[in-house]
């Protein structure tokens, strides 16, 4: 039996993009995307409140050129893609664990009109 790792995700960028160029000018693109679930209230009257969830998105090629020339902060998003974990050892040798979202597709919506977008953590 296969699987499948899918994500989709429409959020809000929460801060510029942090684009570099590697390997023989190959563009790579990370973003820090925010997707919001509005608060609600119970039937028995428990407020549950607004949760935000912070994605790293990764993009390649002509893909993060796009990204690099169209998104920025405020921006809303529609991203396709698969999640991909990885280690990595910080400064003090201690061994960090990192979610990514490697993107496939990539929809620009534009930036918010209202002004909500929520701060970056």
């Amino acid at each position: 039996m296969a699987s499948i790792n899918k994500v989709i995700l429409l959020g809000y960028v929460g801060k510029e993009p942090d684009v570099r160029y590697v390997d023989q000018g190959v563009c790579v693109a990370q973003v820090r995307l925010a997707t919001s679930e509005r608060a609600y209230k119970l039937q028995n009257g428990t407020e549950v409140p607004e949760r935000t969830e912070w994605h790293n998105l990764i993009f390649w090629r002509k893909q993060a050129e796009t990204v690099e020339k169209y998104v920025h902060k405020g921006d809303q998003i529609y991203v396709e893609g698969k999640i991909q974990s990885r280690s990595y050892e910080d400064k003090q040798g201690i061994t960090r664990y990192i979610t990514e979202i490697w993107a496939d597709e990539l929809r620009l919506f534009g930036s918010s009109r209202s002004g909500e977008q929520p701060a970056d953590s």
